[in-house]
């Protein structure tokens, strides 16, 4: 396809999904699936137009889905409610860890022992699809900062954290199949790419969000006064936030997220503050009050950057699901491929959901629901690429290539069309 064509094809697509906007809301269906059957459409599945073939354009496509997740994570981690308990946090904290060790497991054994793959492309294959997606999980994310839902949060949170959770198991894979160094016994792996990696990432990300929150709450108040650009100073956090920890040997997606995060209770605390201050008598104030007043909730970095990285969210999303059906043959739906994302989507995501909580308060009902609505997509289709930048056999990468692909093309079309009736079924027995 022409340039030209390429600028028809996106921009009539845009055109009508704004212009029917309700009717998709009303569909049993989502977004992500109308820009893959045009992608298969357009593709060597249907009519060939274009094919984009991921293995020649690794690098490009690493590139996009990685600023994809990137925004996809700030996003969330704004939404993110305040205040941070860790009662709360516990079960998507089990769900980043817990679960995506033993769904990590679970594909590398059954890579291993029924694919017939090595065990350490059947590791690296299981933190390609292990994390859950951010990006595509639109539908069962918290929908707005102010948003309670427990199984909304659940599902968000836990996307959000192992995002950055699946990067060891992602080097690990690659150490064993002598890609990355892993020291003696596996010393380096644990205490660089496990524990430094994960402790410096979620480290510099809260440090990062409280210095900017607390940064712009000063320059908007007297004497300074400053009019400031928060989608300019979002996407400055974001690219701060992760070159330092790319610098540093850390997970840059983990603190991206506890930066967004950071950024947001650091806000709303001191909102809360400000508005307790103006509750009490002038003199009480005046002799309460500390030299800057902190910013009321509609002057918040975090709330006035959320708006344009959604629709930055939702363009990467058309831009990536239509190259993934624009990378699909006919031939591409091999056995291997289904029998591998079936597996995740039935036994290896509910198995470890239910392991991973087991003995906790959380309801069988949320517990089925969180064990069903484990998204693949984006995520996953970067740490492919970073596995390929690492230097994959080719055989070996055509194979964990076409597995991707049908695994998130797969959890499009059956997550897609059951994440409404589910979900709405859901919230009216609730």
């Amino acid at each position: 396809m022409t340039a030209s064509q390429w600028f028809l094809l996106i921009g009539a697509l845009l055109l009508s999904m704004g212009l029917s906007a309700s009717l998709l809301k009303r569909s049993p269906f989502t977004s992500a699936i109308v820009y893959l059957a045009v992608g298969m459409i357009v593709g060597p599945t249907v009519l060939h137009l274009f094919h984009f073939n991921p293995l020649k354009e690794a690098k490009l496509m690493e590139v996009l889905t990685e600023v994809a997740v990137l925004i996809s994570l700030f996003s969330a981690g704004v939404k993110m409610p305040v205040p941070f308990t860790l009662a709360r946090w516990r079960t998507p904290i089990l769900l980043a860890t817990a679960s995506m060790a033993i769904t990590v497991a679970a594909v590398a054994a059954f890579a291993h022992y029924v694919l017939g793959l090595p065990i350490g492309a059947g590791v690296l294959l299981g933190a390609i699809v292990a994390p859950t997606d951010p990006v595509l999980a639109t539908d069962v994310q918290v929908r707005h900062p102010g948003d309670r839902d427990q199984l909304r949060f659940n599902l968000t949170c836990e996307a959000g954290m192992n995002d950055g959770s699946a990067f060891p198991f992602v080097v690990l894979g690659l150490g064993l199949l002598g890609l990355h160094d892993l020291g003696d016994f596996g010393l380096r792996w644990v205490l660089v790419d496990v524990l430094w990696a994960t402790a410096a990432g979620i480290a510099i990300g809260v440090a990062a969000g409280v210095g900017l929150a607390r940064l712009s709450a000063k320059l908007r108040q007297a004497p300074y006064e400053h009019d400031l650009m928060d989608d300019f100073l979002g996407l400055g956090l974001i690219g701060v936030v992760y070159g330092v920890a790319v610098a540093v040997d850390a997970w840059g997606f983990l603190a991206v997220f506890f930066a967004a995060v950071a950024l947001r209770q650091t806000e709303l605390q001191q909102s809360k503050a400000a508005q307790r201050l103006e509750q009490l008598t002038p003199p009480e104030a005046s002799a309460l009050a500390p030299p800057a007043l902190q910013p009321r909730p509609e002057n918040l970095v975090s709330i006035g950057s959320l708006v344009f990285k959604e629709h930055l969210e939702r363009l990467s999303e058309v831009v990536l699901v239509l190259l993934v059906g624009g990378s699909l043959f006919l031939s591409s739906w091999s056995w291997d491929a289904v029998a591998l994302a079936l597996f995740l989507f039935v036994v290896a995501r509910p198995l470890s959901v239910f392991a991973a909580l087991l003995g906790g308060r959380t309801p069988l009902r949320t517990k089925s629901m969180t064990g069903w609505f484990g998204v693949r997509g984006i995520g996953s289709l970067y740490y492919l690429m970073v596995a390929i930048g690492h230097g994959l056999p080719a055989p070996l990468a055509l194979k964990l290539t076409q597995m991707t692909l049908i695994v998130v093309t797969l959890s499009i079309l059956l997550h897609g069309t059951s994440v409404k009736p589910l979900m709405g079924r859901f919230w009216r027995r609730a």
